[in-house]
């Protein structure tokens, strides 16, 4: 018996008929787009716009334009911040934040870029005013995550973009642990633009993420990569419009063909219904978790994150305090249990909750799974603790 509960690294099983898609379009299609006006060359350009439509209907917004394709999440924030960021700016992010966004940070703080985290406290709960002191004359941006890809707490978004809007600050976010598993609209969030990777809550492939763009914002982010796009091809310089302006080379087309499959199964379900499915999910196992520390004294292990459910998704790391975390995962690979076990390339999270240097064992919650796997992962942690 084999039970995955890494979805917060990547999605499996994949939505239905995604590898489907993706073959169709190797085997049977092949062409590439924006190039051609031959048959195949049309229908794969299809598929994209619908994918594209697929993508503003998900996440709120209306024009297709301005819905860009990526390579994934850490090459969209990686175009968001040093195609908007120059030296002497300051920008704020948070104190949980993934390296995807902190290493392309860290890059640009070398070239003269300032930075600074709202603080979290040991749950990861973070108070919306606690930005206020932080904001300078040169900040330009607000960098965020949704919800932390290390103990699942929700992030004040909404509060947040509120406070930058009135002070005319954007707001981008990353979306990596929301996408497909928590509404996101990047309207009623107010935000400048969002990035999303296609691989884990969208349960579409590897290698094909997304990035929404408001009108205004796109015009102030200078593109990373230049090249051909198909378009303006008798002219040197990169086409001002969109999507073309940030999507320079030729595209994973097989991954969008997967990810549009992905995502017409997501709106056909409705995200709604993923959240509580994953609710009552996580409900299940921090109960069970309640239950062993409740029933078995001094047992050694802390949940890192809130235990209100309603703040978080279904991302749940322990700190198994008083053993070895990759030995108690290990233990539960034997078990059939697949966890990930370290820092989650998140170290500053792991500061914030507690849980540096040791790190935790993470167990993260998806689509495909039901309360018969929770159960087998609360009674592999008890015959492992025995």
């Amino acid at each position: 018996m084999s039970i995955y509960l890494d979805n917060g690294a990547t999605s499996f099983p994949k939505a239905p008929g995604v590898g489907e898609a993706m073959l169709d379009y190797v085997n049977n299609i092949g062409a590439n787009v924006n190039r051609s006006t031959y048959e195949a060359s049309s229908e794969a350009e299809m598929v994209l716009i619908e994918c594209r439509e697929r993508l503003c209907t998900l996440f709120g917004t209306e024009d297709i334009t301005h819905a860009v394709f990526t390579p994934g999440m850490t090459a969209g924030l990686n175009m968001l911040l040093k195609g908007f960021l120059r030296p002497g700016d300051h920008v704020i992010v948070s104190s949980l934040e993934h390296n995807a966004m902190m290493r392309p940070i860290r890059q640009l703080e070398a070239q003269g870029v300032e930075f600074s985290r709202i603080p979290a406290d040991s749950r990861g709960i973070t108070d919306p005013k606690d930005i206020l002191p932080l904001i300078r004359p040169n900040t330009r941006l607000v960098a965020i995550m949704h919800a932390s890809n290390v103990c699942g707490t929700l992030l004040p978004v909404k509060e947040i973009s509120d406070i930058c809007r009135e002070r005319g600050l954007p707001v981008i976010l990353d979306a990596a642990q929301t996408a497909g598993h928590y509404p996101v609209n990047m309207k009623e969030l107010g935000l400048s633009a969002l990035c999303v990777p296609g691989h884990k809550g969208l349960l579409g492939p590897q290698g094909i993420g997304a990035l929404m763009l408001d009108e205004e914002f796109a015009k102030r982010v200078e593109p990373l990569i230049s090249g051909g796009t198909g378009s303006a091809s008798d002219s040197e310089l990169l086409p001002p419009y969109m999507p073309d302006r940030f999507e320079s080379g030729t595209l994973n087309i097989p991954g969008i063909f997967g990810l549009n499959a992905a995502l017409g199964f997501i709106l056909d379900k409705g995200v709604q219904a993923f959240r509580a499915h994953e609710e009552k999910l996580t409900k299940r196992f921090t109960d069970g978790l309640e239950g062993l520390i409740d029933g078995l004294e001094g047992l050694p292990l802390r949940l890192a994150g809130t235990k209100e459910i309603n703040k978080r998704v279904g991302v749940i790391s322990i700190d198994f305090t008083g053993r070895d975390n990759a030995e108690v995962a290990y233990e539960l690979d034997k078990r059939g249990i697949m966890t990930r076990c370290g820092l989650h390339c998140a170290p500053s999270a792991h500061k914030t909750l507690g849980t540096f240097p040791q790190g935790t064992v993470r167990f993260s919650i998806g689509y495909a799974n039901a309360e018969c796997d929770v159960d087998a992962a609360i009674s592999a942690i008890k015959e492992i603790l025995r």
